[in-house]
């Protein structure tokens, strides 16, 4: 108990920049995914090509060399970002990467006679994919995107490395002026357990409510 009443006050920042990092990492990942997976889907090449080469080097590097190329590596041209602004970038641009297969699957997914008719009824290709497309398609991508947005939320815990003060970084500081990682590390644990735990409920309500017929 003195291990946690020493920790709680600290506790509570460092959940606010954890989900921070994972809420705006997602949502941002979530606009990068889109576009990117709509741009697989385009029917020009050099959209599609500069898709395909963005996923294929974003899911074949590890997202630690990623977090540490941006925040140490760009310095060195110039662009100078802090901490928890290059881990968003990290984490988002990763995120993205994956996020964008869910959406293309998703699209794909839809029956080409719902296009078909968008197009019959003069719709142009924004109007179908705003109205008739996407609307589908988030309902099937959802399990995955909601599996991504968990990962993410995990994923932030290699902000540590830049010094990014959440919940591993709290951990690792207590640990470390305690001599108590087994215990430090166990109530971390728990904590992303928890959060975790919220956002799979919150996931299965949204996925029960989208499998309501219209």
């Amino acid at each position: 108990m003195d291990l946690v009443s020493r920790a709680l006050p600290l506790l509570g920042q460092a959940v606010i920049i954890t989900l921070l990092l994972g809420i705006t990492s997602f949502l941002i990942g979530s606009v990068i995914g889109l576009i990117v997976a709509l741009g697989r889907l385009s029917p020009h090449r050099l959209p599609r090509y500069l898709a395909v080469a963005y996923v294929s080097i974003v899911r074949g590097t590890p997202l630690l060399i990623q977090v540490l190329l941006i925040y140490f590596g760009l310095p060195q041209i110039g662009i100078v970002l802090a901490p928890i602004p290059a881990a968003i970038a990290a984490l988002s641009l990763n995120g993205g990467a994956y996020l964008s297969e869910n959406f293309r699957a998703g699209v794909l997914s839809v029956d080409r006679g719902q296009r078909e008719a968008a197009h019959s009824l003069s719709m142009s290709y924004p109007q179908s994919l705003r109205r008739v497309i996407l609307p589908q398609a988030a309902r099937i991508a959802l399990p995955p995107v909601g599996s991504r947005f968990i990962a993410i939320m995990k994923d932030t815990s290699l902000a540590s490395v830049i010094t990014v003060f959440e919940l591993t970084r709290l951990a690792n500081m207590v640990g470390s002026a305690t001599f108590r990682y087994i215990e430090m590390f166990v109530i971390v644990a728990v904590v992303y357990w928890l959060i975790n735990t919220v956002l799979s409920i919150g996931q299965e309500a949204l996925e029960r409510r989208l499998a309501r017929p219209y």
